[in-house]
């Protein structure tokens, strides 16, 4: 548990982002994901994030199937589309958020992943 100043950051990186992210869910209600490992001159150093950093938020893409009306009453099954959302970590297992961060790659437009990091100052 930390006491003291802290702040909130977002930050953009393409991916790979280079980070190992983990979870210490002996100590912490709700279980926190932080940046347990920056690789050098990786995405994620370029972006600045630094070891230690929890993570509060990434970007994360979902595919579903839009089906409008008319395509429903002619007997279509419609179209996949891919959605791309803020996804809370906060009290997530770390296998979901490994997931979250991965589906960014689901992303059509090749857009960076956003995360959303509080820094202990």
């Amino acid at each position: 548990m930390h006491i003291g100043k802290s702040r909130i950051i977002a930050v953009q990186a393409p991916l790979p982002l280079g980070l190992v992210l983990g979870q210490d869910t002996t100590t912490s209600t709700p279980i926190l994901t932080t940046i347990d490992e920056v690789s050098p001159d990786s995405n994620g150093e370029i972006a600045q994030i630094k070891q230690g950093d929890i993570v509060r938020a990434v970007t994360a893409c979902q595919t579903t199937m839009e089906t409008p009306t008319w395509q429903l009453l002619a007997g279509g099954i419609g179209q996949p589309k891919t959605k791309r959302f803020i996804y809370s970590v906060d009290g997530r297992p770390l296998e979901e958020v490994l997931d979250a961060v991965g589906s960014n790659r689901m992303d059509v437009g090749g857009r960076d992943v956003w995360l959303v990091l509080e820094r202990i100052d």
